[in-house]
């Protein structure tokens, strides 16, 4: 690899750890380390195992136990014995432990906000895009996508999370039991399939394609979690679902949407999808759509 490259990257490295107040004992002052205001932050509200935890956080056990033992100390977390595994540990914030992630929050916000004033306008337009760059390329060795049972932990909590938001966004909310019917095997090879996102080994996507023979592929439940949008996640799903599609013969696939999804209407218009009449009357939709596969798409 070219050695200008790699001296570019790690001065990268070391003005950004700088910045943010990394190497501080005293991060954002609140009288901790970056490393365990982090594990408070990335645990959520719980519980998690602590053994997914140092996973997505690539921390040894060692270091990860001395960090939740500073985050115990404090009152901000409490770490019992897993109910579904006694060999195992999971963490959760106590009511402290939320209010602080919150200041954290409210802290990191001020902090970025401090670091970015100085920048011109055309500045931050362009770090806005380098960022994404980088976050996205970095993430994405992390990234897995995996054909899953969509009766399975993990793709019925993305289903549960997709139809929850949904539900806040649309003007008439979500109700599952009007929609139109895409049961467990219609997502199930060889009639579908239903794939995941894996982020760190933790879900943050998900997205089903159903496949009958002899008509247009019909994809469904495309989403991707907040903490995971801008790192490309959608396209790649979207990659795989065509492909799957491909691979059985399809021509063609449809989906239907609504117009308050407007990331996933952006993502479609890009990825060579036309607007077409509504053919499957799903009452929550207020937008369809076709593509006309290649014999690409199956690679």
């Amino acid at each position: 690899m070219d050695a200008r490259l790699i001296g570019t990257f790690r001065q990268f490295q070391r003005v950004v750890t700088s910045e943010v107040g990394a190497l501080q004992d005293d991060f954002l002052g609140r009288g901790r380390p970056y490393g365990a205001s982090r594990v408070l932050w990335e645990m959520g509200d719980g519980p998690v195992e602590v053994a997914d935890l140092r996973e997505r956080l690539g921390l040894d056990a060692g270091y990860a136990s001395r960090l939740l033992s500073v985050l115990e100390g404090e009152g901000l977390v409490s770490i019992d014995p897993s109910p579904d595994d006694a060999r195992a540990k999971v963490v959760s914030r106590t009511e402290a432990g939320r209010d602080e992630a919150a200041t954290l929050d409210r802290l990191s916000d001020g902090a970025a906000v401090d670091l970015l004033a100085h920048l011109s306008e055309a500045e931050l337009v362009e770090l806005d895009r380098a960022t994404r760059v980088v976050t996205r390329a970095l993430a994405r060795r992390h990234l897995t996508i995996e054909i899953v049972d969509p009766d399975s932990r993990d793709a019925r909590w993305c289903v549960g999370e997709f139809f929850a938001e949904i539900d806040a966004l649309f003007d008439t909310g979500y109700d599952p039991s009007k929609a139109v019917a895409v049961g467990a095997a219609d997502l199930t090879p060889p009639h579908g399939a239903f794939l995941v996102a894996y982020l760190h080994g933790q879900p943050v996507g998900c997205g089903g394609v159903k496949l009958p023979e002899g008509e247009p592929a019909f994809l469904k439940r495309m989403w991707v979690a907040p903490s995971a949008r801008g790192l490309g996640v959608a396209g790649l799903m979207l990659d795989r679902l065509e492909a799957l599609a491909a691979e059985v013969g399809a021509t063609a696939v449809t989906l239907d949407t609504n117009s308050k999804l407007t990331a996933a209407g952006r993502l479609y218009g890009t990825r060579g999808y036309v607007e077409v009449p509504d053919f499957n009357g799903e009452p929550h939709a207020d937008r369809w759509y076709r593509k006309e596969l290649s014999a690409a798409s199956a690679r």
